[in-house]
């Protein structure tokens, strides 16, 4: 068995949680050579019982099936791949694997993350109309979450001016959430790239949109936040960001909205105010030469 696809039946093991499969993919990395049971066990850090559980589904049958049935509808990219995003692959707890649809190739370009609120109003399409028309003009990818608001926005607009989206997704490939974007979905996967941690038939379980979120905010070169309440997943997604080491921007809303309190507290603590195409666009001057 190659390492690649050791590292994928590792991904689709139950229990296996990121920073196991994460000193897992370091050990094939350096010593480019599966590890022994021994070494695995002492690589998981789980209690016993539960690494050799871990092992016994690396030697089942059906794993391989599940991994075949994935291969079907999708592609997969590993951190041991060339093709990884290296934005990615320093970013704050990097998947170890990824399942996709669509133009990987996509992830080479300058990408400006966009994030709000699900209750988006009119004021956040009319921000989004007016500010992503030049940005997309100038080549800049735009990535969201396919949540409805602001997410289904982002996507919405960039595909109407036949220009290039990346949709990141809390479930597999082979469902939609929320289900009035499935015919979203399918166009940004046709038309751009759909990026997934999980396999075909993970449902749309809370704890998988904040690690949605930690993909959209390691692979961005900037984020937008466009309506987003105090305490918001937009914000925990902004704050990623930063840890990140990317440029947070932010549009300001009205001082009686709640949905706007979120980005008006982000350009109060620092995060860049924006009114104009020019101010996301000076983000990415050096990219755009």
């Amino acid at each position: 068995m190659d390492l690649r696809t050791f590292l994928m039946l590792l991904h689709l093991c139950e229990g296996i949680g990121n920073a196991n499969e994460l000193r897992v993919a370091a050990f094939l990395r350096i010593y480019q050579r599966l590890p022994t049971k021994n070494e695995l066990t002492q690589l998981l850090k789980l209690a016993p019982e539960k690494s050799h559980k871990l092992i016994a589904q690396l030697e089942c049958a059906e794993l391989v099936e599940q991994l075949r049935a994935n291969l079907q509808v999708s592609q997969v990219v590993t951190i041991l791949d060339q093709d990884y995003p290296l934005k990615l692959r320093e970013s704050f707890r990097p998947p170890a694997v990824l399942f996709y649809q669509g133009k990987l190739a996509l992830l080479k370009k300058p990408y400006l993350a966009i994030v709000g609120a699900r209750q988006a109003d009119a004021y956040a399409l009319a921000a989004l109309t007016k500010l992503l028309k030049p940005v997309l003009a100038k080549g800049i990818v735009t990535i969201s979450g396919l949540a409805k608001g602001v997410d289904a926005l982002c996507h919405q607009l960039t595909l109407a001016a036949n220009q290039s989206t990346i949709g990141v997704i809390g479930t597999g490939l082979d469902s939609a959430y929320p289900r009035q974007n499935r015919n979203l979905q399918t166009k940004v996967a046709k038309t751009g790239l759909l990026l997934s941690e999980y396999p075909l038939g993970a449902p749309p379980l809370c704890h998988h949109f904040p690690e949605r979120n930690r993909i959209i905010a390691g692979l961005c070169d900037s984020i937008l936040v466009v309506e987003a309440r105090h305490h918001s997943g937009s914000l925990i997604t902004a704050n990623l960001a930063l840890q990140n080491n990317r440029n947070v921007l932010a549009v300001p809303g009205k001082i009686t909205s709640d949905i706007s309190c979120g980005c008006n507290e982000l350009i109060a603590a620092g995060a860049k105010l924006v009114s104009q195409p020019d101010d996301i666009l000076a983000e990415f001057a050096n990219q755009l030469i």
